[in-house]
């Protein structure tokens, strides 16, 4: 073999072993780069010449080559962080993101460094917005096909009221202060009911569909016949929007008895709701019956505080009525007449007004969900995984970001948690899986051979000299 293949063997060393600490520099560099996958070299031999031999031929190799540059996948270590929206993936799976600009043009990172920004976009820092499902608000489940994370709006719509529950102790020991609780109604007086046509009120606040709130007032008042009490559902008059709503019976929504047995349990209720066509003294015409046993046997009355907007509310006084065996079974938390003071065991509404966006985490699977000013935990998007056949094949396009290429196959997407994707870890980061004790072992060894190989050049450069000296 001449002595110039000798100087292109040496050259050959330089060059690849040159790649080398360009790799080992890259990977130091990025040491601390959120998700940065290291890089690894692997050299091969030249052609190898073929030279006779005495025992016949034999092979000098041609120097070395880069064989193929190939990226570690290894889980990076996980870093804490005070971020609901940093995430970190426990698993073989990509975060999926797009150009802001282009939806169909995804990209794949493992650095899970997000944020919302001012328009609601779910984004890493260079702006690429993450890609997952949108969640039904009510079921927690996926919706559709994958699409951007974007907050269509930072605040909880209001959910009128359509149930109260209203669980009283009316004293046994009380006396009839009026003869009709609906009789002695008056919507258009300043005070509808005076305070000495009455034994007991209770007060509670209910939501409209725009979420304003309201009062409804229900009074109390023991009757002649033993054990029994009646009771008006009332609301301010001066908010009452019912089309039947006019006149005295303004703000007067329901009325109805409650019965008791002589332990003060509830054995039975009449209920009924006002139409616009009863008056205060027409025993019950022109009073349509609300209760209802086919919805829970409870309580149903009209009200409207919205002009042409009905809402239909049930009242809970904790006990309902079996269709099936016609009784009034009492709940667990009831309705009594017992011999203490009248006083308000319990009483709740649903419904909220409208709630501004104050919170949000992440869970394990993935799935995102808002906390709002009014008390509302909704459900929002889950964040999509994609894992490939082939991630050495995967194409760096820098910022942490990869594209899928004929080598990778395409991605396979799904919800964390299934199909080997992994597990979403909030409040986290995954750290350069970068090993600074082998690259330091690398750089020295590639160092050492570089410096042998420029070794190879300059003998091989001596015995040449050697050789043109010959003539002289």
């Amino acid at each position: 073999m001449s002595l110039s293949s000798a100087l292109f063997s040496g050259i050959s060393g330089l060059n690849t072993l040159g790649n080398s600490m360009t790799v080992i520099g890259d990977n130091i560099a990025n040491v601390n780069t959120v998700g940065f996958k290291a890089s690894r070299v692997t050299f091969q031999d030249v052609l190898s010449q073929t030279v006779a031999t005495t025992a016949g031929t034999a092979q000098i190799g041609r120097g070395t080559s880069l064989a193929d540059i190939t990226s570690s996948f290894s889980q990076g270590s996980f870093e804490s962080t005070d971020s609901t929206t940093d995430l970190a993936i426990g698993g073989e799976g990509f975060f999926i993101v797009a150009d802001p600009n282009d939806s169909n043009n995804e990209f794949y990172t493992r650095a899970g460094e997000f944020r919302f920004d001012k328009d609601g976009n779910f984004v890493n820092p260079a702006g690429y917005i993450v890609r997952g499902w949108a969640l039904d608000s009510d079921t927690g489940e996926d919706v559709g096909s994958i699409t951007d994370i974007t907050l269509q709006s930072f605040t909880s719509p209001p959910d009128e009221t359509d149930r109260i529950t209203m669980i009283t102790n009316l004293d046994s020991d009380a006396t009839d202060n009026a003869a009709s609780l609906n009789a002695t109604w008056d919507g258009t007086a300043t005070t509808p009911l005076s305070d000495s046509a009455y034994e007991y009120q209770s007060t509670l606040k209910v939501f409209d569909s725009l979420g304003s709130t309201h009062d409804i007032t229900v009074y109390y008042d023991p009757t002649s016949t033993a054990n029994t009490w009646e009771f008006i559902v009332t609301c301010n008059p001066s908010e009452d929007q019912r089309a039947t709503a006019a006149g005295a019976g303004q703000g007067l929504l329901a009325r109805g008895t409650i019965t008791f047995n002589n332990n003060g349990t509830v054995t039975g209720m009449q209920a009924y709701s006002f139409d616009g066509s009863a008056t205060v003294s027409d025993g019950g015409a022109g009073w349509s019956a609300a209760l209802t046993p086919n919805l829970n046997g409870y309580l149903e009355f009209d009200a409207s505080f919205i002009t042409g907007s009905t809402m239909t509310i049930e009242l809970d006084v904790g006990t309902r009525y079996n269709s099936l065996t016609t009784t009034w079974e009492p709940d667990s938390l009831a309705t009594t007449q017992y011999a203490s003071a009248s006083s308000t065991i319990f009483q709740s509404a649903d419904g909220y007004g409208a709630g501004a966006l104050q919170s949000i985490t992440v869970g394990v699977d993935g799935s995102i969900t808002g906390q709002y000013s009014n008390g509302e935990v909704i459900p929002l998007y889950r964040v999509a995984l994609a894992k490939f056949q082939n991630d050495q094949g995967l194409y760096k396009e820098g910022g942490n970001l990869f594209t899928e290429t004929a080598l990778s196959g395409n991605p396979i997407t799904g919800r964390p948690g299934t199909n080997g994707l992994g597990n979403i870890s909030p409040n986290s980061l995954e750290q350069s899986n970068v090993d600074l004790a082998t690259e330091f072992v690398k750089m020295i060894t590639t160092q050492r051979g570089f410096q042998a190989n420029s070794k190879i050049i300059t003998v091989t450069d001596q015995m040449l000299a050697e050789l043109i000296a010959l003539k002289r």
